[in-house]
């Protein structure tokens, strides 16, 4: 934590998406190293929302966050936001990210991820302020090709599904505004992407993702008194890089420092664990229920996984990793969690959440203090 404080203390953040899951554990990270936040948000995404149980209000109060709710496709909002806040360091984070909902509403899926894009970097581009930009995309920009090795940022881009393939334009519209604005000598700006894989931890209650739909059938079976939760999985052989939510976040600090000090590590960047944190859904599943059960009490359920395999409509690629070589070798990144570890922390904080043992602001800043030392 020393040396977060001693970089972003007093920095003018930015961040958009600062509702969501990983939003709301970056912005508690930048409030606790004293930075001052800007947060740009649509709204609230979930309910129940992390961002609300977070605490987070109590340094609204004080002027050190300042909550607006505004769309990120709103580019005269976003604009006035930016304009006030006169942010030195911008994350990216706003985004419609869930492969299903991109199949359900596509245009939106577009609108909000490559015009939201193009409206950041506009905002970068036209800003006296901004040093440092981290833009948000993720591990599945690139054309799968499901081959055994991982993807480098070399490799070519183009997602298969709507929200996959936004974040392959948004990638592009990165590199046009960077290529056009930002690499003239004149420019101080640098500006990075940041691919990161599927990230888990506690307070994570969007639909659609793995982990907290286990959590939402434990906690079913827990309020309604079952001596058994069952988890269905619909693709158990899929693999997928998993990593816990507080390591690409301390990622994109690292880059965002880096950057502003040596424009020559503004770059594209993969995010993603270990080899061996690489695992089937299934096999995640599994750690799940038994991480759960080893830590349950008697008034929780027990939990356990079965296969529910359905021939949907919805493409999902059954093998993905990344090779995060670059910015370990770069900037000395390097993963604290590894899989069980993550999966054990996931169960620990909801369990609590589930009996409101303790309060979900001081088990985040436990963690934070944890991880980051």
């Amino acid at each position: 934590m020393t040396e977060l404080i001693n970089f972003y203390k007093n920095k003018n953040v930015f961040i958009t998406g600062h509702t969501g899951f990983k939003g709301t554990w970056l912005t508690k990270i930048l409030l606790m190293a004293g930075a001052r936040v800007t947060g740009y948000s649509k709204d609230i995404p979930t309910k129940p929302s992390l961002y609300e149980k977070a605490g987070l209000s109590e340094f609204c109060k004080d002027g050190q966050l300042n909550d607006i709710r505004g769309d990120i496709r709103d580019l005269n909002t976003l604009s006035e936001a930016f304009r006030k806040a006169k942010p030195e360091i911008v994350f990216h984070l706003a985004a419609q990210p869930i492969v299903r909902e991109s199949y359900r509403d596509p245009v939106g899926t577009y609108e909000t991820n490559v015009m939201g894009t193009v409206n950041i970097m506009d905002c970068i581009r036209r800003s006296d302020s901004v040093r440092s930009a981290v833009i948000i995309t993720t591990d599945k920009v690139y054309h799968n090709n499901e081959w055994c090795w991982g993807y480098r940022e070399c490799d070519p881009l183009d997602g298969f599904d709507p929200y996959s393939n936004s974040k392959s334009c948004a990638e592009l519209v990165v590199n046009s505004y960077k290529n056009s604005f930002l690499e003239n000598v004149d420019s101080c700006v640098s500006v990075s992407t940041a691919r990161a894989g599927n990230v888990i931890g506690g307070g994570d209650f969007a639909a659609d993702r793995i982990i907290p739909d286990c959590v939402r059938v434990m906690e079913k079976a827990y309020h309604s008194g079952d001596k058994e939760g069952v988890i269905e999985v619909r693709h158990p052989d899929s693999i997928r890089p998993y990593q816990h939510v507080l390591d690409p976040l301390g990622a994109y600090l690292i880059i965002a420092c880096r950057q502003w000090y040596d424009k020559n590590y503004a770059d594209s960047y993969n995010v993603g664990p270990d080899e061996c944190d690489c695992v089937t859904t299934g096999n995640l599943v599994e750690k799940f229920c038994k991480a759960w059960n080893e830590s349950r009490h008697d008034r929780f359920p027990a939990a356990r996984w079965t296969a529910n395999i359905n021939n949907d409509d919805v493409h999902e690629a059954s093998f993905l990793k990344l090779d995060s070589t670059k910015i370990r070798q770069r900037l000395g990144y390097k993963s604290i969690c590894g899989i069980d570890e993550c999966i054990r922390k996931t169960v620990t904080f909801s369990m609590k959440y589930l009996e409101e043992i303790g309060s979900v602001p001081a088990q985040m800043e436990m963690e934070i203090r944890e991880h980051f030392k």
